[in-house]
């Protein structure tokens, strides 16, 4: 009884990874990172399923899953209304899965003195209402204003954190990802630029904001005022035991939460 049992078990598993043998992951660029460490896993533990991640941003993820060509939208901010209303009216329930939690620093140089900025003084730096850094203690030198693109869950989350509906001065530079975030601060000593909390490494410094640094404690214990859930939403919740909901589900696990630490985000649970 018991090995038919298990057959049987195995026969339906076989079959359910069968027929979602594929696996398509489209949206942000600061979620990208923990979809490439969980495909990488879930493909070694799964050969039969393949698993492709694609980041376009936030905004694309969300109307790649509306028009069904993606499995996944990997998004650095909750769906807008305008978007659960499109999926709506395709008959499409967008489930939203926080995979992690993330906090937003703002970067600057490694050689710029400053160590910390104000939340009023970011969003006077990016109107354009501060433009030297003298004017907050630092160099005499003009700042270069570094954004994301529009289309980004990112810019999104700092227009509604920092911006507090004011627009962004005609002189920012605008760019793709958060890793040309990086790298544009990186090489640039007059640069202000802003990324999610796995982009910060030796090359850039974080400031404090309103006096607290950024990390993953002060980002889990909310003192930290830039700071948001990233997440994986699905068409419908997944079926239990599909490849979908083994995939969605892996940050609850603790190998999930380890690679989500390691990235450099924020587990949302701890075993």
């Amino acid at each position: 009884m018991k090995k038919a049992m298990l057959s049987m078990i195995l026969t339906a598993a076989a079959l359910t990874a069968s027929a979602a043998d594929k696996i398509v992951i489209d949206g942000s660029t600061t979620v990208g990172p923990i979809g490439k460490a969980f495909a990488e896993y879930f493909m070694a533990a799964n050969p039969d399923v393949n698993i492709t991640v694609s980041e376009s941003g936030s905004g694309n993820g969300a109307k790649s899953l509306v028009n069904g060509v993606c499995d996944v939208a990997a998004m650095s901010r909750p769906m807008k209304d305008s978007e659960f209303k499109a999926a709506a009216d395709k008959g499409i329930q967008p489930v939203a899965h926080v995979v992690a939690l993330d906090g937003l620093p703002i970067l600057v140089h490694p050689k710029n003195p400053i160590g910390q900025l104000t939340i009023e003084q970011i969003r006077k730096i990016y109107t354009g209402e501060i433009s030297n850094w003298k004017e907050v203690g630092g160099p005499d030198l003009n700042i270069v204003v570094i954004t994301r693109d529009t289309n980004s869950g990112t810019y999104e989350t700092f227009e509604k954190l920092v911006m507090n509906k004011q627009k962004i001065t005609e002189k920012a530079e605008y760019v793709g990802s958060n890793g040309a975030i990086r790298q544009r601060v990186q090489t640039t000593p007059s640069a202000i630029g802003y990324a999610g909390l796995g982009f910060v490494d030796k090359t850039v410094k974080a400031l404090k904001v309103n006096g607290v640094y950024p990390s993953a404690a002060t980002v889990r214990s909310g003192e930290y005022p830039i700071a948001r859930p990233l997440f994986m939403y699905t068409s419908g919740y997944p079926k239990l035991g599909s490849a979908v909901y083994r995939f969605v589900t892996l940050y609850l696990s603790e190998d999930g939460q380890e690679m989500v630490d390691e990235i450099g985000f924020i587990p949302v649970t701890s075993y």
